[in-house]
């Protein structure tokens, strides 16, 4: 790649925490060169004019170098951008989920409403879904060593490139044309709980007038921090610390079921006894961060074979491992499980029940995972008559297992039946049983997924016809996708052997086809428009049209302005409309059952109940629509700001239905088909919440509006070098759910900023950032957004140092630290389910100070 084309892509594009912006001071350098018509991310004309309509973040390689991030995620979820909704390792325990996968989420919209592109191109799913039904395109597939740079489209682009693209495009583009050797070594560890980095790659190309091969290896691990060493971030009571207890009822030692009576084990340490209950912390047996390793290798080549006409290829593979840790299993009466009065530990002497229990003696229930990606693009591309052409193939695997084996606390429920009658098992005052024993109640799962992508493309593009003195350009192209998907759990799931488990089950295939076209209308020197349309044709839920209309207008020769208006859409995930039976546990209290709180009922115990899911039939398209209007002031060759104002307006929402209205609706009665519960014991009107079934529907709809804000200041020291100093800042004014305003409230901070400056003199660099979190409210009580609330969750500010060296044109060394200063992520109550542990896991990182090295050489 030239370096023209490099450090010019786009007058709009800003910057995040230590990524520099281009100013419109290179952009007329390059310009003044021979730079080569491209294509930037948004639209799919080509042109010199490297100034488009739409707001583009660019990121390049040597900024994320400076960001100090060897992994994607940690890099993405850092510009202000990416809201709540990116998904990570990050304290992922869960089974019902993709383990060992990161995604990006634009806008707080989800990681289902951003579309992830390499090179342009979709790439295949993850093999597993994120929260059951949601897919997404795995990002620790990419290894950061083989990206040029990213692109973040902050503005909706279905007319451009078809479903997902709700509130903007991610495009990760690989490194090419590399001429010599390079080799990366890197190495960090947090000064809090040990936790270790370590990544290493290596890039080698050699290129002639005719063809060229770029090769990358990378290496990626991490260590593991568990709850057990998070301390008051890795306990479920919170109430030391200004919480709440959510500590389980499923507890060891547990309780029992004797003549009909709730009756807590007369083992049960005093501190653990809520009623007849004996609660358990299941805090410290999960991951804080789980342990990671990645290796992955990729090709791209090209040959010429003409003038006119050049063959490319595109290579990629990947090999991730990683592990999830929950608690030990736990088991509740509708696991059926009894101990005879013949028991030799029988304390109560007559048959009882086991109530609620887990075997902790087994061990933390724990999963291996494995995934591998394949992606494979060839292509022809060429010039005819000064129009470009492009005509390609893809291919592309996503495979995972996720595996448990006898010595990770997978029990089954009739193998322990046996052994309690045998009278081998003790259930009783929380005793450690045999290994022997162990073995006979424990079994080996395995849960396997696929998901596949098969496509091909043909697009043209260039200029049409004139209009008046100014040329109209055109892009036009077709495409054709096949997808299927399969998540499949073990078949002891299937037979319900395996309790307290969540499990998921899918499979779904379709195909697509699309025709797309664009226009750049110029109107005059200073005013252009742009108008696109896409249709798309799915096999399964029909066909959808997608306008989108762009204007720039360049009033003055250092001021412009842009605005932008498109309908866009996103298709049903081949997850959601081939769901099976699937599970998840969500915890909240049955206030049927237990309608004021009351110590000695056992239904007012914390409890995370399961919600059974199939697909939802009949699924349509959801539908959104973005509007942007945005300014950018070249003050000074030195100075320049960009501002846009944004909305994004999504219905037709496919979620899960809310199951606290399924409940309110269904529980209160004893023989709902919905509402499952078990046999009320004696004195009883409703017995125990066994399952409550739930459903994806189009029910919800999604509205934000707010502001981006980006300047930067270059400042040239008299014999003192350079100094570049950067903002961007992000403020959403709405984020309306079902007529709920969240703007400001829990997971939704209104402010997010990210600020560098950059000193460079001579081979010498330092770059410090600050990485800004607003405050928002925190819940009142769990699941009450709209409550008044009575505490506020404090803002954060993370800084980063990092200084370099360059020893020689060969040599650079690197010494930097993440969270210089080992801030804690500020304090929250939580929701009640998924944040349990002191802090908001979607917004704030635990990871604390870490400190690293890196040495680069090019050969």
């Amino acid at each position: 790649m030239n370096k023209s084309f490099k450090y010019s892509l786009c007058a709009l594009a800003v910057s995040s925490v230590g990524f520099s912006q281009l100013t419109f001071a290179q952009q007329a350098d390059a310009q003044a060169q021979q730079v080569e018509r491209i294509e930037v991310t948004g639209s799919r004309i080509k042109r010199n004019d490297l100034e488009g309509a739409a707001p583009i973040d660019v990121i390049n390689r040597d900024e994320i170098a400076k960001s100090g991030f060897s992994n994607l995620q940690q890099l993405l979820e850092r510009t202000p951008v990416a809201g709540t909704g990116t998904f990570s390792t990050r304290g992922n325990n869960q089974d019902s989920t993709a383990n060992g996968g990161a995604a990006i989420s634009l806008r707080g919209f989800g990681s289902d409403a951003t579309l992830v592109l390499i090179n342009g191109r979709r790439v295949a799913v993850s093999a597993f879904a994120e929260n059951i039904a949601n897919s997404f395109v795995d990002i620790n597939s990419i290894p950061v060593a083989a990206i040029e740079r990213i692109e973040i489209l902050k503005d909706g682009a279905s007319a451009v490139y078809g479903s997902d693209a709700v509130a903007g495009v991610v495009n990760i583009i690989m490194r090419k044309d590399f001429d010599g050797a390079e080799l990366s070594i890197s190495h960090g560890s947090t000064t809090g709980p040990t936790y270790d980095e370590t990544a290493a790659s290596m890039v080698w190309g050699t290129q002639t007038d005719d063809a060229n091969v770029t090769l990358i290896l990378d290496y990626f691990k991490n260590t593991s921090i568990t709850g057990a060493e998070m301390g008051r971030f890795g306990t479920a009571n919170q109430e030391p610390y200004g919480g709440g207890d959510n500590r389980s009822s499923r507890g060891f030692p547990g309780n029992f079921i004797v003549n009909g009576v709730p009756t807590i084990d007369p083992g049960c340490p005093a501190d653990s006894v809520f009623g007849q209950t004996c609660l358990f912390d299941y805090g410290p047996y999960g991951f804080a961060n789980p342990p990671a390793e990645r290796i992955g290798a990729m090709l791209q080549a090209s040959q010429n074979l003409g003038n006119d006409m050049q063959a490319y290829i595109e290579l990629a593979v990947q090999h991730n491992s990683s592990k999830a840790s929950g608690a030990a299993t736990p088991l509740d009466r509708d696991a059926g499980l009894t101990v005879p009065a013949s028991h030799p530990n029988n304390p109560f002497g007559v048959d009882v029940g086991i109530n609620r229990f887990r075997t902790v003696d087994a061990g933390p229930r724990q999963w291996d995972i494995e995934s591998d990606t394949l992606r494979m693009v060839v292509g022809l591309r060429g010039t005819i008559n000064n129009w470009d052409w492009d005509i390609a193939a893809q291919k592309g695997r996503s495979e995972a297992m996720q595996t448990g084996s006898k010595q990770q606390g997978w029990v089954r429920t009739d193998f322990l039946q046996e052994q309690i009658n045998l009278g081998n098992y003790n259930p009783f005052g929380g005793t450690y049983n045999s290994p022997e024993v162990i073995d006979a109640i424990t079994t080996s799962l395995v849960r396997r997924g696929e998901s596949h992508l098969t496509s091909y493309d043909a697009s043209i593009s260039g200029e049409a016809f004139a209009l008046g003195d100014h040329m109209v350009s055109v892009a036009a192209g077709v495409e054709y996708r096949e997808e299927d998907a399969l998540d499949q759990p073990d078949d002891q799931f299937q037979r319900g052997l395996i309790y307290g488990t969540e499990s998921v089950s899918a499979q779904a295939d379709r195909d697509q086809h699309a025709a797309y076209v664009e226009l750049l209308i110029p109107v005059a020197d200073e005013l252009e428009f742009t108008v696109a349309g896409r249709y798309d044709h799915y096999s399964d839920f029909g066909s959808t049209t997608n306008p989108q209309l762009t204007m720039k207008w360049r009033p003055l020769d250092n001021f412009t302005m842009r605005a932008s208006f498109g309908q866009g859409f996103r298709a049903p995930s081949l997850a959601q409309i081939g769901l099976g039976p699937s599970q998840e546990s969500i915890f909240f209290t049955d206030t049927y059952r237990c309608p004021t709180p009351d110590a000695a009922n056992p239904a007012c115990a914390s409890t995370d109940y399961t919600i059974v899911f199939v697909g939802g039939e009949g699924l349509q398209p959801e539908e959104s629509e973005t509007f942007n209007l945005g300014a950018v002031w070249q003050v000074t060759e030195e100075f320049d700001i960009t501002a846009d104002i944004w909305s994004i307006t999504q219905d037709n929402k496919i979620d899960k239905n809310d199951y606290e209205n399924v409940y309110d609706a269904e529980c209160g009665n004893q023989s709902s088909t919905v509402c499952v519960r078990l046999a009320p014991l004696p004195g009883q009107t409703l017995g125990e919440l066994s399952r409550l079934y739930n459903s994806y529907v189009n029910v919800s709809s999604q509205e934000a509006t707010g502001l981006d804000l980006s300047t930067s200041y270059r400042l040239t020291l008299q014999d003192m070098g350079l100094i570049r100093f950067n903002l961007d800042w992000s403020y959403i004014s709405k984020f309306e759910k079902n007529s709920i305003d969240y703007a400001g409230e829990y997971n939704y901070p209104k402010n997010r900023w990210l600020a560098s400056a950059d000193w460079t003199y001579g081979d010498w660099g330092i770059i410090t950032s600050l990485s800004y979190i607003g405050e928002f409210e925190d819940y009142a009580a769990p699941s009450d957004v709209e409550s008044t609330t009575t505490r506020t969750v404090d803002s954060q500010m993370l800084l980063d140092i990092q200084a370099r060296y360059s020893v020689s044109e060969k040599l650079q060394l690197v010494l930097g630290m993440n969270n210089a200063l080992d801030e804690d992520p500020p304090f929250a109550i939580g929701d009640g389910d998924a944040d349990l542990y002191g802090f908001a896991s979607k917004v704030h990182n635990t990871r604390g100070q870490y400190v690293y090295g890196k040495v680069t050489y090019r050969f």
